[in-house]
């Protein structure tokens, strides 16, 4: 499959080892490549924009040979239309997960796929609804999963997906970081 992209060298511009194991299950070759990039944003621009603005901006910092193709992605979760950026510690994953409890976020994943010559970005919306949460469940979830990596403090695909979301509307891989189906017709029609 993808057989288009064969004359490229894929490059997944990703640290995150969910979107490494998403890609993976496309079954093609890729590399990972990551370069820190500020993940900074103008105040003004509308909260969903922000993560195509960041995979653009993460993309642009690469050199692109004429073989090779760059996948870069952003990842932000939404509460009420504030963004909930990756908690800078304990006190702030539990402050997260306590305002996400008994209600309906978003996850917005922004995409860009570049080689020298073309550019797409798109961004997929993902809504998800927690069950009312106790503090305990809470406090279990920070003290024994990693949080902190993570936008929103949380991982759907941990103890805290299984045991909070009642209910999601949208991509269960977007909101892993990486929404696989949509990349997967975007690759396909690529020219």
């Amino acid at each position: 499959m993808l057989s288009n992209l064969t004359k490229y060298n894929l490059i997944l511009a990703s640290q995150s080892p969910r979107r490494q194991e998403l890609l993976r299950g496309l079954n093609i070759p890729f590399s990972v490549q990551a370069i820190d990039v500020e993940e900074n944003y103008p105040a003004e621009i509308p909260v969903e924009e922000i993560p195509r603005y960041l995979a653009e901006k993460k993309a642009d910092a690469y050199s692109l040979d004429e073989n090779t193709m760059l996948i870069t992605a952003d990842t932000i979760v939404c509460l009420d239309k504030k963004v909930l950026e990756k908690p800078r510690d304990k006190a702030d994953a539990v402050r997260m997960l306590s305002g996400l409890s008994g209600k309906t976020h978003e996850v917005i994943t922004g995409v860009c796929i570049r080689t020298r010559a073309k550019r797409k970005t798109f961004s997929e919306i993902s809504r998800v609804r927690f069950a009312e949460l106790t503090p305990e469940e809470i406090e279990f979830y920070v003290e024994n999963y990693r949080p902190y990596d993570k936008a929103g403090a949380y991982g759907i695909q941990e103890w805290i997906g299984y045991i909070g979301v009642e209910h999601i509307e949208g991509s269960f891989y977007n909101i892993m970081g990486l929404p696989i189906q949509r990349l997967y017709v975007e690759l396909k029609e690529w020219e």
